[in-house]
């Protein structure tokens, strides 16, 4: 610890808003992989393939139940709102499904790009930090009296260096968390987009009498 401390400290002042930074990063990426791993998530799949047999058995009220099931996932809040204007007319079912889908993808998306700002904002206040510790070190070389000026120079280089560190320290495992998080957001989002037009035609076809293709296939 003394030498975290040491670190910190002979950073200068920089430092403090780096490590507010890290405190954001540290705070968005917890809740983001809160809800993206644990809340939104679902096997897509296993799901969809659940409610197709529900929806060609004509068990509409059971396929919404199961959506039910999972209340905080975003896939079943967009199949549950197409399942519910399943004896509607085609333009209904879209709407619906259309709709649902407008509320819960920014939800989705919410606070995760904020990361890649963060992250950036990390790494120029390292840059800004080093510059400021540069012109310190200049300024010792050229002011400083002869004692001081070893002492002086070797306090602005730690700013210079150190900040710089910090400051990647911040932005490199953010962004990775950045790389992480989107992916789980795309993925979402992915089937959400598969899965709700694949609801439509079969809800189409059921009203229509006829054979869906999903289950042809």
């Amino acid at each position: 610890m003394s030498v975290v401390a040491e670190f910190f400290t002979a950073g200068g002042p920089w430092m403090y808003p780096i490590l507010c930074m890290s405190i954001i990063s540290i705070a968005i990426i917890v809740e983001r992989a809160i809800f993206l791993f644990f809340r939104y998530n679902i096997n897509g799949n296993a799901f969809m393939a659940q409610i197709q047999k529900l929806v060609m058995a004509n068990n509409i009220d059971r396929a919404i139940k199961l959506c039910n099931a999972a209340p905080a996932a975003a896939l079943p809040k967009v199949i549950k709102a197409g399942l519910t204007r399943a004896n509607k007319g085609e333009i209904e079912i879209q709407n619906a499904v259309e709709e649902a889908t407008l509320e819960v993808v920014p939800t989705i998306q919410k606070r995760t790009n904020s990361l890649q700002a963060v992250a950036n904002l990390a790494t120029l206040m390292g840059l800004l930090g080093t510059i400021i510790g540069l012109i310190q070190a200049f300024q010792a070389v050229e002011a400083a009296a002869p004692d001081q000026r070893a002492a002086m120079l070797t306090a602005s280089i730690s700013i210079a260096m150190n900040t710089t560190a910090f400051g990647l320290m911040v932005a490199i495992p953010t962004m990775g968390a950045h790389v992480i998080l989107a992916g789980i957001t795309k993925k979402i989002i992915d089937e959400i987009d598969q899965y709700s037009v694949k609801l439509e035609n079969l809800l189409i076809s059921r009203g229509r009498g006829a054979q869906s293709p999903l289950a042809a296939g």
